[in-house]
């Protein structure tokens, strides 16, 4: 039986998957027009089965920073493997884990002198709660409206956009939310000094790619210090030089008492997340003997994933991955305002980085504002939707829309994108804003697809 599954599962997998693992998935990818299948993917290109090659412009967000399959990581994991050495032994020390958390200790800098290994992004939002509750004695979790921290319980608790919570039952008690940006509100909050730590994104990504004034970050960290709330960042898009620096942090001249990463530290290959802390929150936790095991994951440390990270931070540094983020992106932001001027659609266009987002209005004309009307009340994330499937039907680039913020197009191509392929994606989009500002078949797609997802309920 295994072997004729396994023979089933070359030749049709996809329906495998759809049959055993998420049938709405598919139905999904099919109503955009989005399933294709993949024979292979390097660098920035993704080349399908039938013969065509996409440029990957969401880093299957913000992952593959070094690229696709970069050879020097996958030649540190397969070197690895023939090691035959003790991947996860789980009662020795692994050394990797002391090379690669020293690596990202010095990196990260400040006082972040201890680190804790995960499996994801969202593992180690549930590690930093514990370790914040540990350490303040405080129940209590601080979060900015808007947020994305991870669909496990405890990061669910810290996000307000219902979609994501709705029908898994209560949430973390006492966690209370201000909105991003505004130091008033965090003031209030933190002077009740009923909270453990206040987690936040130092840019909201998938809120629409929020990015706070300089002083903000610094005052919400003056703010925990004073009323004995831990400062923590939630970096897992925005770290290893996504944003041109290693940590956002860095652009935001804030030291924080933890840093949460994951996403690109192992180039998109391992699943491998990483806590950053102080000795004092280290301490707090691990605070005994008989506690140095109170916290920790089956795959925590694992060989492979620690390989990956070693060679990934290689990678992004011998290339000067962060130097060409900043140049880059902010030539692909120039480059795209020159192109979109003047549509009355185009809302703004903002960046850091290699972070950059197109953000999208309403139409004032009414032949617009009618088909765009009728699509925002069948689903509030159509008109997004449409942009990325002709993106990805039309011009071969792969792109999505935030997750909290269905009016922004998110722009986040691996590091080592070239000037070639960012030419290619603006006169993509150049050519998509014009077709939907001329009506006609921009907006009978869109009711096209209404009917696909209409059709799909």
């Amino acid at each position: 039986m295994a072997s004729s599954l396994s023979a089933q599962s070359a030749s049709d997998g996809i329906a495998l998957y759809e049959k055993y693992v998420n049938p709405q998935w598919v139905r999904l990818l099919d109503v955009l027009q989005m399933n294709a299948r993949y024979s292979r993917c390097i660098g920035t290109e993704l080349y399908t089965e039938d013969g065509r090659t996409v440029l990957d412009f969401n880093s299957g967000y913000c992952v593959h920073n070094a690229g696709h399959n970069h050879p020097q990581i996958k030649a540190a994991i397969v070197a690895e493997l023939e090691r035959d050495g003790a991947a996860m032994l789980q009662t020795g020390v692994p050394e990797l884990a002391g090379v690669l958390g020293a690596q990202l200790c010095e990196r990260a800098g400040g006082k972040l002198t201890k680190a804790f290994f995960a499996s994801s992004g969202s593992e180690g939002v549930e590690a930093a709660i514990k370790f914040s509750r540990a350490h303040t004695g405080r129940v209590g979790m601080l979060s900015a409206k808007g947020s994305f921290h991870g669909l496990t319980c405890g990061a669910l608790s810290l996000m307000s956009d219902a979609f994501w919570k709705d029908g898994f039952g209560p949430m973390l008690p006492e966690v209370e939310m201000v909105s991003f940006g505004v130091l008033e509100e965090l003031a209030a909050m933190l002077a009740t000094k009923r909270f453990a730590a206040f987690i936040v994104e130092p840019v909201q990504v998938e809120a629409g790619l929020r990015i706070p004034d300089r002083e903000y970050l610094r005052e919400a960290q003056a703010l925990c210090r004073r009323h004995g709330t831990l400062f923590v960042l939630d970096e897992l898009q925005t770290g290893f030089y996504r944003t041109g620096a290693f940590l956002a942090a860095h652009h935001f001249g804030v030291e924080p008492d933890m840093i949460i990463l994951a996403k690109a530290l192992s180039g998109g290959l391992i699943p491998v997340g990483a806590v950053l802390m102080t000795d004092a929150v280290y301490n707090s936790t691990y605070s005994s003997f008989k506690r140095s095991i109170v916290h920790t994951s089956t795959y925590s440390e694992n060989a492979l994933a620690m390989r990956a990270g070693l060679a990934t931070l290689e990678v992004l540094e011998n290339e000067r991955l962060g130097e060409r983020a900043t140049k880059f992106g902010q030539k692909l932001r120039q480059m795209l305002v020159a192109r979109l001027d003047g549509y009355e659609m185009i809302n703004e266009i903002r960046g850091i980085g290699m972070l950059t987002a197109i953000e999208f209005r309403a139409p004032k004309r009414l032949r617009l504002r009618i088909p765009f009307g009728a699509f925002a009340r069948i689903h509030p994330a159509m008109f997004g939707q449409v942009v990325v499937m002709h993106l990805f039907r039309d011009k071969g680039i792969l792109t999505q829309i935030c997750g909290n913020n269905f009016m922004v197009l998110k722009i986040s191509p691996p590091l080592i994108v070239t000037d070639g392929q960012l030419e290619r994606f603006v006169d993509a989009i150049g050519d998509i804003v014009e077709l939907m500002h001329s009506g006609g078949r921009f907006w009978s797609e869109a009711l096209a697809m209404a009917r696909r997802v209409i059709g799909g309920i």
